[in-house]
C-alpha cells in the first residue's frame, strides 16, 4: 500500500507554528508523500529537512492544486494553519478548500491540537485504514 499523502498549508502568521509542529513529528513525516503550498514547503525543506513536492503559493493557485487531490482522492490529510485573525485576500479559495475536505472525507487539521491528534491516531498508522467515501 502507498504511502499517505499529507498536504501542509500555513497562513504567514502560522507558518512558525507549522514549522515547529512538523519538527515535534518528523519522524513520521519524514516516511510520507508530503505536499504543501509554495512558501510553507519551501521552508519546511530548508528548515525541517523535509522532502515536500511544492506547489504554487496559495494565492497564486497552490490551494486549488491541493483542492484538486482532495477531489481525485489522491489526499489522504490535510494540515492547514490558517489564520482566522488577520482575512486574506483568498479567503474563498481557503473555504472551497476546507469544503472539499469536508465532501470528500478527509481528517482535516486547522490547529496544533487537531494535527497532534490526527497524527498520534492508531487509524493513522494503520496501513489498511482509509475513510469511507460519501455515497452523492
Amino acid at each position: 500500500m502507498p504511502n499517505k499523502t499529507i498536504a501542509l498549508v500555513a497562513h504567514d502568521h502560522k507558518k512558525p507554528d507549522l514549522i515547529a509542529w512538523a519538527k515535534k513529528h518528523k519522524m513520521h513525516l519524514e516516511n510520507l508523500d508530503l505536499v504543501a503550498t509554495g512558501t510553507t514547503g519551501g521552508l519546511l525543506t530548508k528548515e525541517v529537512g523535509l522532502h515536500v513536492r511544492c506547489f504554487k503559493s496559495g494565492p497564486l493557485g497552490g490551494d486549488q492544486q491541493i483542492g484538486a487531490l482532495i477531489a481525485e482522492q489522491a489526499l489522504d490529510v490535510l494540515v492547514f494553519f490558517w489564520d482566522p485573525m488577520n482575512p486574506a485576500p483568498h479567503d474563498p479559495d481557503v473555504k472551497a478548500l476546507l469544503r472539499l475536505c469536508s465532501v470528500w472525507n478527509v481528517p482535516v487539521a486547522c490547529n496544533l491540537a487537531t494535527a497532534d491528534m490526527i497524527i498520534s491516531s492508531p487509524l493513522f498508522h494503520d496501513p489498511d485504514f482509509k475513510p469511507e467515501l460519501p455515497q452523492y
